[in-house]
């Protein structure tokens, strides 16, 4: 995906004619995006070992069965495939080389699963994977920044932009199974709909296609901070800590539509 991106990038960009489009002083444009977004560094949830006296409440054929929960952190990589970014801009131009802007993005990918460590049961001295599930992760981001071009107005310009903002994500639920011990606990909450601050940076370049309208492709890198876990269906089994992280290191690759007033 990333690659036939910019390969349509650069195929407009060899052959774009000279056109004045992009900033100018005190005009406006608005931009429709859409492209991938994957996660390089940060964990859906955290490791931690929590005993488990008696198994008989999750499974009453096990009573008076202990077992020792021993989790391991995992990623938003491990977890999740790259999401699909979308979303709308609206720049305004300090000069030719210059504008700020306001963004609307919303970040999508689907359910994912992935075993997130093993209970150890003493009686059996072995080991049972332990698998999570973990629902779709959503979110949305809210953002202003700037973008400073190079070169003259006319060819492929390239350019550089920051930003900052927010981001809500919505709540994350989780199906933990061990499926030797017949233990499911099924759709149990793990973070919270919350706004999380964002940030980001971007280079790309400014392709145009007539004095009004232009193609846009960029790469950036993209952070939002540590969500806020819900320990009513975990915090009981000694897991309250797993989900007290949840922070996000991406990296977008997108192409635009950009139409210049």
């Amino acid at each position: 995906m990333k690659k036939s991106l910019f390969a349509l990038a650069i195929s407009f960009a060899l052959a774009a004619p000279a056109y004045a489009a992009g900033p100018d002083q005190g005009k406006l444009s608005m931009s429709v995006f859409g492209g991938t977004d994957t996660p390089v560094s940060g964990d859906v949830h955290d490791g931690a070992i929590a005993p488990v006296p008696d198994l008989g409440p999750l499974n009453p054929a096990l009573a008076g069965v202990s077992a020792e929960l021993r989790i391991q952190s995992r990623s938003h990589a491990d977890i999740y495939d790259n999401a699909m970014g979308y979303g709308l801009e609206f720049a305004y131009g300090l000069n030719q080389n210059a504008e700020i802007f306001g963004q609307v993005r919303r970040t999508e990918t689907d359910p994912g699963t992935v075993q997130v460590g093993g209970a150890f049961v003493p009686a059996l001295n072995t080991t049972l994977p332990v698998y999570g599930t973990f629902s779709d992760y959503k979110a949305l981001t809210v953002e202003a920044g700037y973008r400073h071009y190079f070169m003259e107005p006319g060819y492929t310009r390239p350019f550089i932009a920051g930003r900052l903002g927010a981001t809500q994500t919505d709540d994350i639920r989780a199906t933990f199974e061990i499926p030797d011990a017949g233990i499911t606990i099924a759709n149990a909450p793990f973070t919270e709909k919350k706004w999380a601050a964002s940030a980001g940076v971007d280079v790309g370049v400014l392709i145009p296609v007539n004095d009004s309208f232009s193609i846009t492709a960029q790469a950036g890198v993209r952070y939002v901070a540590d969500l806020s876990g819900d320990d009513s269906a975990i915090g009981g089994l000694g897991l309250g800590s797993i989900n007290d992280t949840g922070k996000r290191v991406s990296v977008p690759v997108s192409i635009a539509a950009r139409f210049d007033f």
